[in-house]
């Protein structure tokens, strides 16, 4: 099972998702919902999977052949490198903080249960999250 995240330049929680296998498909899944919300990046640093660069290609070149203003876009670039990602490595060290005394996670209901959690409370925890509070109180 495979956790998929994105953070932009400031360390902000941009999306995350969660699915059973690392394939072009989930990438492509994972991309094309973080592009919907969240806008066209200038760049995106990834690790070496070649899964992960083919899907960005494809869903970049699909936003910019959509593209209905008459400016061009610029292909979005990427930055490829198992170092230039530390950034979201240790974003990611809280979820496996939590993980790794559970010895994992075995069915995928409760995955996507329990890593919700997690990331809206370490959304929280950056401030970065709007959640809903008792105006009365």
């Amino acid at each position: 099972m495979y956790l998929y995240r994105a953070i932009d330049s400031n360390g902000d929680t941009v999306e995350f998702w969660f699915s059973e296998r690392r394939n072009l498909t989930a990438a492509k899944r994972f991309l094309t919902r973080a592009l919907k919300r969240h806008g066209r990046p200038e760049r995106i640093v990834i690790d070496g999977s070649r899964t992960n660069r083919e899907a960005i290609l494809s869903c970049d070149t699909a936003d910019r052949l959509e593209n209905s203003s008459q400016r061009d876009l610029k292909p979005t670039r990427i930055r490829q490198s198992a170092y230039l990602n530390n950034r979201i490595e240790q974003d990611h060290r809280a979820i496996k903080r939590r993980i790794r005394p559970m010895l994992g996670i075995r069915s995928i209901r409760c995955a996507r249960a329990i890593l919700g959690g997690i990331e809206m409370v370490h959304m929280m925890r950056k401030q970065q999250a709007n959640y809903a509070r008792n105006p009365q109180s």
